[in-house]
């Protein structure tokens, strides 16, 4: 997840590695919906919920579907099912293309959109697309370093254990002109900042 720091994309960690490295994201949906209804089928011996949504804007799984309007995902929570409010909330949903349809669980990345931070709404609609040839490398404990030029360090899991640490929550790792990848926070126009590989 979320995991969300860059453009090409597991929970905290799905969203900003999937969003952030190629990682065949062919197989791989992102969109902004509100689910409007829910039936659980009695598929195998838990079932499955299935969920109706009303799609909003599609970000990443074109290549597999081009409009989404149901949502998998085990019935029971136990097995990592997730559990949506109806007619309440626009979810940002993410979620794995099998048979032309869409699964989800607790090890996506599933959010509110109205929780998710301006920064990381911003980066869904066009910023974590410029990131694309950039590189993640996760920072388990110090010293860590970047070793090509492609990397941004993310250090959320030295503090956050991955979400919601700041970086992902108000940064993106996109390619700079130079071909050098580095953290990106876009704010006002008094507070543009870009910060070297190793930051913050």
């Amino acid at each position: 997840m979320t995991l969300i720091v860059t453009a090409c994309w597991s929970s905290s960690v799905t969203l900003v590695l999937i969003f952030l490295t190629n990682m065949s994201v062919s197989f791989f949906t992102v969109i902004r919906a509100k689910v409007v209804g829910k039936k659980q089928l009695r598929d195998g011996p838990f079932g499955t919920m299935r969920y109706t949504i009303k799609q909003m804007k599609m970000y990443k799984g074109f290549e597999k579907v081009q409009h989404v309007q149901h949502i998998y995902t085990d019935a029971s929570e136990s097995l990592c099912g997730v559990k949506f409010e109806i007619n309440k909330y626009q979810y940002l949903i993410t979620g794995r293309v099998y048979d032309d349809k869409v699964y989800t669980g607790l090890c996506n990345f599933n959010e509110r959109w109205e929780r998710l931070s301006l920064a990381q709404k911003k980066g869904f609609n066009h910023r974590y697309q410029l990131g694309c040839n950039c590189r993640i490398k996760p920072c388990h404990y110090l010293p860590c370093f970047v070793t090509s030029k492609n990397e941004c360090l993310w250090t959320d899991m030295l503090s956050h254990f991955g979400y919601p640490g700041y970086q992902s929550r108000h940064y993106a790792c996109i390619q700079q002109k130079e071909g050098y990848c580095s953290w990106y926070r876009g704010m006002t126009t008094r507070d543009k900042t870009i910060i070297n590989a190793t930051d913050p």
